[in-house]
């Protein structure tokens, strides 16, 4: 009780302090925040994709205080919404959590790996348990650097390898990611595991940069 007084339950969007009987998001955010539709645009090599919000403004901002600003907490409120969204939409079943990981000197420099800590917090609201199964064996340049699908398809081949093959055999993947821009890194992910023997890979999102409109991204 004394610490929810000292640090409140905040918006994961916007960061307004939350009222009695609101979870993760103020009603506002919940009715008007920017969120994701299902979409009709394929990605390379996965079966299905969903994302919770487009990424703009304070969906932009949320994930941005997540990545690089330390606030690690918000991992449970993304996890929470998203697995929410999955047990409401998804069109098919899946056999494992695994995500797409960041590289060794990155989780070193960050002090987590982003992805991984919302995959923890789907599978405790799904109540699966993740597993590893991709490692990043190649350094790459920042994918939002880049301008283009092809660049940054470019820029991912060959930059992650499965750890275990005979962990994904038959399996059905649900690949966790935290934005979606073109799809090229989670595709290339993909990719792997279903060379190693996965039967399908599924990906979801907290945000995506896809414009609907624009499908030649």
């Amino acid at each position: 009780m004394i610490w929810k007084l000292l640090f409140p339950p905040k918006c994961v969007l916007c960061g307004k302090i939350l009222e009695k009987g609101q979870i993760d998001l103020c009603d506002r955010c919940r009715i008007h925040g920017p969120v994701c539709t299902k979409s009709k645009i394929k990605l390379p090599f996965l079966d299905s994709w969903l994302a919770l919000w487009h990424y703009e403004e304070d969906v932009r901002r949320s994930l941005l205080r997540y990545k690089f600003y330390g606030k690690r907490h918000l991992a449970k409120n993304y996890g929470r919404l998203l697995a929410d969204k999955l047990l409401r939409e998804r069109e098919a079943d899946f056999d494992m959590i695994t995500w797409v990981p960041v590289s060794r000197m990155r989780r070193l420099r960050r002090g987590y790996d982003q992805v991984e800590l919302l995959a923890k917090a789907l599978g405790e609201a799904l109540e699966m348990e993740p597993v590893k199964c991709l490692r990043k064996i190649r350094r790459t340049q920042v994918q939002s650097r880049l301008t283009g699908q092809a660049q940054r398809r470019a820029n991912v081949l060959g930059a992650y390898e499965v750890i275990d093959p005979r962990q994904v055999v038959g399996m059905r993947v649900l690949l966790l990611d935290d934005i979606i821009t073109t799809g090229a890194t989670a595709g290339e992910c993909a990719r792997v595991l279903l060379t190693a023997g996965a039967s399908e890979v599924h990906c979801a999102a907290v945000a995506s940069a896809i414009h609907y409109k624009n499908t030649s991204r």
